[in-house]
């Protein structure tokens, strides 16, 4: 069974992002404007939120659009849009579970806490992505089974 540290350890050896084994992390006072930034530079959707070392929240790309509209919000800090409920999951969890959740609660990142630590995080393209993986690996077993 699959967990989330078979895709901490994939995205660690094919991941350039930065920080906190690859997940980019963002002050609550931080501005907007740097959120963005970071996104962009970082060719990411979210980054959690740490406040102390603890999670603080998670604010995405999704949440930069929706407070546009309201107009100044460049200038204003991360803490006014980021979300505070956050999801979390830990390196054990069953990745079928994960996904699950991220499907009922239409999560799109997840960050991954050990002993209340941030060690990374998982996005719902990670999770498809390493379910494809698996599923090569199982067709490439029935074919070598079938054919030897």
């Amino acid at each position: 069974m699959a967990t989330i540290s078979d895709i901490l350890r994939h995205k660690n050896t094919h991941s350039d992002a930065s920080a906190r084994g690859g997940t980019v992390t963002v002050a609550p006072d931080s501005t907007i404007a740097d959120l963005a930034s970071t996104l962009t530079d970082n060719h990411i959707g979210a980054a959690v939120v740490l406040d102390r070392g603890a999670v603080a929240g998670i604010v995405s790309e999704r949440d930069i659009v929706r407070h546009l509209a309201h107009g100044g919000v460049l200038d204003r800090p991360v803490s006014e849009i980021m979300t505070t409920d956050v999801v979390t999951c830990g390196r054990d969890d069953a990745l079928e579970q994960i996904a699950q959740t991220m499907t009922e609660r239409r999560i799109r990142h997840m960050p991954v806490l050990d002993d209340g630590q941030l060690v990374g995080i998982v996005s719902i393209g990670d999770v498809v992505s390493s379910r494809i993986r698996q599923l090569e690996q199982e067709r490439t077993q029935l074919e070598q089974y079938v054919a030897g």
